[in-house]
């Protein structure tokens, strides 16, 4: 979950007005975004002429509303604009949003490509084998069920396929299907149908 942006944050953010120009509003504001860094705090306090404590303030402030305005899908001027006190220095809070609406599209991205995913089920076999030929009597004429799932890693980069094979007996196969029936039945309470 996003952290709240605190009126502390703002009093952070009037920092802002002492910047030299437009430009070095938004390389802050973008670069503050992936998080705050010794090394960005030395170069904004250098480019805002502060000192490396009010810049690291100021620079951590700009990540937690950047990702305020991420995660609660803040997409309209309007919307961003409402997250600002009254008070707020009206340029500076136009200047804010324009850089924060241009930016979003391209956060929102990497955000959604770096989340941790399970692999996803792409495809399912299945067959039934008769063993008919064994050093064990007992396997012999025993059907088995073999099963190759086909699964997508999307944390992996690309589409990495895998496939996996089981196979299972009449015992392991019961078993597996009561529980996939269990599971069911839950998501069908949940899903209220």
């Amino acid at each position: 979950m996003a952290a709240a942006v605190s009126p502390e944050h703002f009093n952070n953010l009037q920092l802002l007005l002492k910047a030299p120009s437009k430009d070095a509003v938004r390389d802050v504001c973008v670069q503050s975004h992936r998080g705050p860094s010794r090394r960005l705090a030395e170069t904004t306090a250098a480019t805002l002429s502060i000192p490396a404590a009010q810049a690291a303030q100021l620079v951590q402030s700009l990540h937690v509303l950047s990702h305020h305005v991420l995660f609660y899908n803040l997409s309209s001027p309007e919307q961003i604009l409402e997250v600002f006190p009254e008070s707020f220095h009206s340029s500076l809070k136009n200047l804010i949003t324009k850089i924060l609406l241009e930016n979003s599209p391209t956060w929102r991205t990497e955000a959604v490509s770096n989340q941790i995913s399970l692999p996803q089920l792409k495809e399912l076999d299945w067959r039934v084998d008769m063993v008919t030929g064994s050093d064990s009597v007992s396997r012999m004429s025993v059907p088995t069920c073999l099963v190759q799932f086909k699964m997508e890693d999307p944390s992996a980069g690309g589409q990495s396929v895998s496939a996996v094979t089981v196979e299972l007996g009449r015992e392991s196969l019961d078993t597996i299907l009561d529980g996939l029936g269990r599971i069911r039945d839950q998501l069908s309470v949940v899903a209220g149908k």
